[in-house]
């Protein structure tokens, strides 16, 4: 690694970046990450209301009372480094390095985190009557359990009938260019844990037991084999992949008497989590299988579908970029499965994710820089009259 800078960089967006690095804030710690963005939206008129749950930490922050609102949404929060002996430089040390800025959360998502809200304060500046109303909802749960963070602050926000109209999550969306990619949906997340009873006994008597793993066989090859549905324009086939099975009590002459089975399905808008776990629950009844089955519902699937919002935002990205971006619902979950049922619309728009949650996890610095112009245009087409 050569050319290494540890200094504040002179551009805003990264010198805001390597001041969140620095803050070692893995999930659910947030480390005084949000308080300096709050601080920052304070000066621009923004009134900051900070919503703890148990042992997460958000951030609701909003300018104007007038609709639309238009949102930036987002974590504080990281995986941990891993091995650090693995890292070239320290994780939570940032360093500018051959253009590339180095640091745990660089692109997941401390670098869209700053471009937002100095491309906020460039708006503000450039239009201080704009329309409508910008918010920040930041969390400290996106990367663990996702049960007090960002669903928990919409949860709030939709007792009291505050919308969000649209909003841009920075998850790290775009792949060989910033703004090559941009999501426009998610597929939905259903997981399971199967467990079939059996009856222990010794392998030399099998007419004494009843082999759990020989009775999941048969039904989970069904599943993995089923067809679910052929997708849509917006998304894949449904997929089914089971992630680990586990049986036995060690020994080799004993039959075990219970199998546990996870698996997950991500699954597109022509299916609903209760269509899946009816047809699951079918053929495991069918079989005639003693069993419990313990569902979890990670999200629903969501499509922003073509509109002024959409259009703005690819307008920025072709603006900026002179690309027209990809539209995709590929990949995994984010928190815009929490904001989408309201009636917002929708988009991920971040870095590359090349490097995200790996050892050396860096972003481009000329990437954040553009990052940010994207979001200023993306302002400007939706909250001005241009």
């Amino acid at each position: 690694m050569a050319s290494i800078i540890m200094t504040k960089h002179s551009d805003s967006t990264i010198a805001l970046a390597q001041e969140l690095i620095e803050r070692p804030s893995v999930t659910p710690e947030d480390f005084g990450c949000q308080q300096l963005m709050a601080e920052r939206l304070a000066k621009l008129g923004f009134n900051n209301e900070t919503m703890i749950f148990a042992d997460t930490t958000n951030l609701w922050s909003r300018k104007g009372n007038a609709g639309p609102v238009f949102c930036f949404a987002g974590h504080t929060d990281v995986v941990p480094a891993g091995n650090l002996n693995l890292w070239q430089t320290p994780p939570f040390e940032p360093v500018i390095a051959d253009g590339m800025l180095y640091g745990r959360g660089a692109a997941d998502m401390k670098g869209s985190l700053a471009a937002m809200i100095v491309a906020t304060e460039k708006f503000v500046a450039a239009h201080p009557d704009h329309l409508g109303s910008i918010a920040f909802l930041i969390t400290s749960d996106e990367e663990g359990p996702f049960i007090n963070g960002t669903t928990r602050v919409i949860d709030t926000l939709e007792a009291r009938n505050e919308k969000i109209d649209y909003c841009i999550v920075g998850e790290p969306s775009s792949t060989a260019q910033v703004g090559d990619v941009i999501k426009n949906g998610r597929r939905g997340s259903i997981s399971a844990e199967l467990h079939i009873h059996g009856k222990q006994g010794h392998v030399a008597y099998p007419e004494q037991v009843n082999n759990p793993i020989h009775l999941a066989m048969p039904v989970l090859a069904e599943l993995s084999q089923m067809h679910w549905d052929n997708g849509n324009s917006y998304f894949p086939a449904t997929s089914f992949q089971i992630t680990n099975i586990s049986a036995g009590t060690g020994a080799t002459n004993v039959v075990p008497g219970h199998l546990t089975a996870s698996f997950n399905l991500r699954y597109s808008t022509e299916l609903t989590a209760q269509m899946i776990v009816d047809k699951v629950e079918a053929l495991l009844t069918q079989q005639a299988l003693d069993f419990d089955i313990d569902w979890v519902f990670n999200g629903q699937p969501f499509i922003t579908e073509p509109s002024a919002f959409l259009y703005s935002v690819v307008q920025a990205i072709e603006t900026c970029c002179q690309i027209t971006p990809e539209l995709s619902t590929s990949g995994g979950t984010s928190d815009g499965r929490f904001i989408a049922p309201t009636g917002a619309q929708v988009v991920e728009l971040g870095p590359c994710n090349a490097t995200i949650h790996q050892v050396n996890e860096c972003v481009s610095v000329k990437d954040l820089i553009l990052l940010t112009d994207i979001y200023y245009q993306t302002l400007v087409n939706a909250l001005t009259n241009q």
